[in-house]
């Protein structure tokens, strides 16, 4: 055996073995019938008379167990002064245990090391059902009496054996002196060398690596936490670096790290037992805890974030949401944690990366992750994902590859409010005028150098301004806007969130503005493009108060600007009647892209783009025509060439101008349009086959 920490231990167990056997044998001496087989399941009148005239002894000392102490602690002694003290000394140095404590926990864990000891607790105890130590016989083999107030309270619930949940007193019905005692799996696991978390919480822990120092500085935090600083709160934005950082402050603190998964102690049955067992896991490690993200306990579990603050163990929170003084008893030490700059973001994607080394070629990842908000953990998740990706598609990676593992990131909670759109046109799919192509093109631009601007550079200083980026898309049903906002998407990497406004859009007052914050709050931890077709519907004109519910819709809407301000993503703002929305809104905005009507030469290109190079078509289509003759949207366009494709695929042969000419009566129909015989020209006579 040559673990010091074990050799204490053990050495410190054979002390109290020879307590229990004094004891024992004592017993022995005056038991009235050794031989009867149904001793300790009853009482008989002779046992009861010498209850009666019997006093409890306590137990004196032995000399030869001092020199084995002695013998003992020189072990302990020893390993403390090659810095590494046994888990024994460590745990009553760090946690205020008296030497009564220390000896209280060894008899209660002696039957968790060796079975024979239940034996011994059950016949000392006269009751051969409870074979684990009691407060009455753990008092009596450490020679206190069992009437002593101080020796008594070391057993309290506020005292440290069980505050720190080391030690269990049990059979809370009994008498105090007959009550069981009990030392959890995990704390006898972590004596004996094993440090497997216990399983109640495993899955509320989460590895963290500590942030490089290109993040962020974590000296002033470390210095606070060595100093025995009990609570700090770390609020970072999307894609900040706060439980990086927390970790790094905790190691040069000289402490280990728990990170702890705030969104699924939200979903635990009995979180205020898990926080105990998390506080227990943080004093027997020695470690401190990194929960979060706060906002996952927000607004409905905030008694879970008081209990996490009231910990003994240093606790340093995450999260982007304010501090409120309600969380705590206790006023934290308040961080903020600053953004993964797209430099670092690359140097820690490499860091991370264990894929084969990228070719020469390989795209640039400070330029592939820009458009992305990512923390260091999910970039190595990003990196790791990525690597996988490229391995299945023939080993060399691509751009595509890179984006897909950022992509995977992204949480599902947006998709619950939110219709998911994973991009698939692009640029060369756009039929528009050079301006608003030039305005699109600009806008992915500021999504992909918004950290160089807004940050590096300041250029959007004060105010609390996020680093979003805002952009309004009007015109006319079907001109294209829903499929810019895609293809804006898909230049970026990201998937488009199309917002239905079903979910958003409540009767009752306050309702729309907490369905809207939802999202927000969703959309702002989503690497993705967020749209709102039919803006005006929610972001209207504020109007002159003239009952209720003018004031109550006046303040919807002025929640709905400060909000869009504070919002750190992509939001696409998609209406028809541009002249409805507030003008407020259209200051905020970063870009307004008109989307006019296409000409007849866009028409043209549009029949030729919708109806696709698949399907199969009659040479009477006279497309020019269509184009001159039909001034309709792109949508429109679409629409008559899928109702084309079906009336040709039912008559099994090539789509007709016949079915062209058909589809756009129908269409007409749909917008309530007159068919004019001027527009139909020639193939007026086709309506009537």
């Amino acid at each position: 055996m040559t673990d010091p920490g074990l050799r204490h231990l053990l050495g410190r167990a054979v002390l109290v073995e020879r307590r229990v056997r004094r004891a024992v044998h004592a017993r022995q001496r005056t038991d009235p019938a050794p031989d009867d087989p149904f001793r300790g399941l009853y009482l008989s009148d002779e046992t009861v008379n010498r209850l009666l005239d019997a006093h409890r002894p306590v137990a004196a000392p032995d000399p030869a167990d001092a020199e084995l102490l002695a013998a003992t602690e020189s072990v302990a002694e020893a390993s403390a002064a090659q810095g590494a003290p046994t888990r024994l000394h460590a745990l009553g140095r760090d946690l205020g245990l008296t030497a009564l404590d220390t000896e209280i926990l060894l008899i209660a864990l002696l039957p968790d090391l060796d079975e024979r000891f239940e034996q011994f607790y059950g016949y000392l105890n006269d009751d051969v059902t409870r074979r684990r130590p009691t407060v009455g016989l753990a008092l009596s083999l450490c020679g206190v009496p069992p009437a002593d107030a101080g020796a008594r309270a070391r057993l309290g619930a506020e005292a440290p054996l069980r505050d720190h949940g080391l030690l269990l007193v049990e059979d809370a019905e009994r008498p105090f002196l007959a009550r069981s005692l009990r030392v959890p799996d995990r704390v006898t696991a972590h004596l004996l060398g094993d440090d497997t978390p216990a399983p109640r919480v495993a899955d509320l822990l989460t590895p963290l690596r500590p942030a490089p120092a290109d993040i962020g500085d974590p000296g002033p935090l470390a210095r606070s936490l060595a100093g025995g600083l009990p609570l700090a709160y770390l609020r970072e934005d999307a894609g900040g670096a706060g439980a990086a950082l927390a970790a790094a402050a905790l190691h040069r603190a000289g402490r280990g790290v728990l990170g702890v998964d705030l969104a699924r102690l939200a979903r635990d049955p009995h979180p205020a037992e898990a926080v105990r067992v998390l506080a227990r896991e943080a004093r027997l490690t020695g470690a401190g805890l990194v929960p979060g993200p706060v906002d996952a306990l927000l607004p409905d579990r905030s008694d879970v974030l008081r209990a996490l603050t009231g910990l003994s163990a240093p606790t340093v929170l995450v999260g982007r949401a304010p501090w409120d003084a309600g969380w705590s008893t206790r006023p934290p030490l308040l961080l903020h944690a600053p953004w993964v700059e797209p430099a670092a973001r690359a140097a820690l994607w490499h860091a991370a990366y264990d894929g084969p080394p990228p070719p020469s070629g390989a795209p640039d990842v400070t330029d592939v992750l820009a458009p992305f908000l990512l923390t260091p953990d999910q970039i190595g998740r990003a990196a790791r994902a990525a690597a996988q990706t490229a391995e299945l598609d023939g080993g060399v990676l691509r751009a595509e590859h890179v984006r897909a593992g950022a992509r995977a990131q992204n949480a599902a909670g947006l998709d619950r409010l939110a219709r998911r759109v994973e991009p698939a046109v692009g640029w060369p799919d756009l039929v528009l005028p050079p301006d608003p192509l030039a305005q699109l093109r600009e806008l992915a631009a500021r999504a992909r150098h918004r950290d160089r601007v807004l940050g590096e550079w300041g250029m959007r200083p004060g105010g609390g301004r996020g680093r979003g980026v805002t952009a309004l898309f009007a015109g006319d049903s079907g001109t294209g806007k829903t499929m810019s906002a895609e293809v804006v998407a898909a230049d970026l990497g990201l998937d488009l969130y199309t917002v239905d406004l079903a979910t958003v859009v409540d009767k009752y007052v306050g309702e729309t503005e907490k369905n809207l914050e939802r999202i927000f709050s969703e959309a702002a931890g989503i690497n993705g493009v967020l749209l709102f077709d039919e803006a005006d519907a929610i972001f209207g004109k504020r109007s002159e108060v003239k009952d209720a519910h003018d004031r109550y819709a006046n303040v919807e809407s002025a929640y709905l600007l400060q909000r869009m301000e504070t919002f750190d993503g992509l939001a696409v703002l998609a209406t028809n009647l541009r002249a409805n929305l507030d003008d407020a809104f259209t200051r905020r905005l970063d870009l307004v892209i008109d989307f006019p009507l296409p000409d007849a030469e866009h028409r043209r290109t549009l029949w030729d783009r919708c109806l696709g190079p698949a399907l199969p078509r009659a040479d009477d289509l006279d497309l020019d025509f269509c184009a001159t003759s039909f001034e309709l949207a792109g949508g429109n366009i679409r629409s008559i060439a899928v109702t084309a494709a079906y009336l040709a695929a039912a008559a099994d042969r090539p789509v007709t101008m016949a079915d062209l000419i058909h589809a756009v009566q129908r269409e007409y129909q749909k917008l309530g349009r007159l068919t004019l015989a001027s527009e139909f020209g020639p193939y007026l006579e086709l309506l009537h086959h």
